[in-house]
């Protein structure tokens, strides 16, 4: 009997999977359970239009990440900051620093998550940031630090 899976199921397969089940696995624990439906001409059309509508809007999130991407490696984030002798800042400069002030300048709301800064920014002068966008897809920024 041919089904279509409406849940993952580990060792059978993923969500939206045709497949063959034998008749007595799929009327005794796949349907009776919700896990499947049987895949008839009408289930299989709507199941198609459902991976079409994803698809498509998966390619307008791509599409609006690389838009953003692109304003995100226009900017240059700058901090005015007390500094020692040979430019070493009293402190450091965090990913939540830059995130904070992207937001209250440049009105971006980036997760402090998304700033790949491998360790905090303790020196004068200029650093590339890398922000992580969308799976995929990032944006190399600008961070200027200069003495106060």
């Amino acid at each position: 009997m041919k089904v279509i899976l409406l849940k993952d199921i580990k060792g059978t397969g993923k969500k939206g999977d045709i497949l063959n089940a034998s008749d007595g696995h799929a009327r005794n624990y796949l349907l009776p359970r919700g896990l499947a439906k049987e895949a008839t001409d009408g289930n299989v059309k709507e199941l198609e239009h459902q991976n079409a509508s994803k698809e498509k809007r998966a390619a307008e999130e791509l599409a609006e990440a690389k838009k953003l991407a692109s304003e995100i490696e226009k900017i240059v984030v700058q901090f005015k900051t007390k500094a020692g002798e040979g430019g070493r800042l009293f402190g450091s400069i965090t990913n939540k620093d830059i995130a904070e002030e992207l937001k209250s300048k440049h009105q971006l709301d980036i997760d402090k998550k998304k700033i790949a800064l491998e360790q905090p920014i303790r020196t004068l002068g200029t650093t590339i940031v890398t922000i992580k966008v969308y799976p995929k897809v990032s944006a190399q920024m600008k961070v200027q630090v200069t003495e106060e």
